[in-house]
């Protein structure tokens, strides 16, 4: 795909959605990060719905950990793997109270040392919370990516590592939440709709679905 396409694909995604959200609700980046951690292989409804509560009863890292494993438990139990995550979450607590300050780090390399971060979880808080210029690719923006032609790779970091080079400057930040909302509601992994897809003349994919 050449420049001129890229640059026309999120000047639509722009036009149609100039200042994309992340579907998580949330009030401070510790919040975001929670609910981060939470959403791998669960739904952004299904973790909303059991933030919406825990959130009122804590919602900092010393009130978070305060609620020690079986307090944490109770809040979240109704999400995938709720017993590995609440582990992941009170370590983090933890070492956010106690190396810093009861605060989100604002770098990868402090981000990526709490347990339950990965690189992608890393990227979304970067971007979402601080502003930072960083692409988290999920299964969505692979696809999405890979299929229309933007990028080529063969797995998330390069498809990460492309998007960072190939997505004009002026769009980048936002390029993360137009990519993933692309994927989940016009191409999907299955019967994708094409026929309702601002950039199915920009697309590169062969075999569009198209009534």
């Amino acid at each position: 795909m050449n420049t001129e396409k890229r640059l026309e694909i999120f000047r639509k995604f722009h036009e149609d959605n100039p200042e994309p959200k992340t579907a998580l609700i949330y009030s401070s980046p510790f919040e975001l990060l929670i609910s981060v951690i939470l959403s791998a292989q669960s739904t952004d409804v299904s973790v909303n719905k059991a933030t919406a509560k825990l959130y009122q009863v804590a919602n900092t890292p010393e009130t978070v950990y305060a609620l020690g494993i079986d307090g944490l438990s109770e809040h979240i139990k109704t999400i995938n793997l709720y017993k590995n995550k609440t582990k992941n979450i009170i370590k983090t607590c933890r070492m956010l109270v106690n190396l810093h300050g009861n605060k989100v780090p604002q770098n990868r390399e402090d981000l990526e040392a709490l347990p339950g971060v990965g690189r992608k979880t890393a990227n979304v808080i970067l971007n979402t919370a601080f502003q930072q210029l960083t692409i988290a690719v999920d299964t969505h923006i692979f696809r999405v990516s890979n299929k229309t032609g933007i990028t080529r790779g063969k797995n998330v970091f390069e498809v990460e590592m492309q998007l960072m080079k190939f997505v004009p400057k002026p769009y980048l930040l936002n390029s993360h939440h137009w990519l993933v909302l692309h994927g989940q509601y016009i191409c999907r992994a299955r019967k994708p709709l094409c026929s309702n897809c601002s950039i199915k003349d920009l697309c590169e994919f062969k075999y569009k679905n198209i009534a």
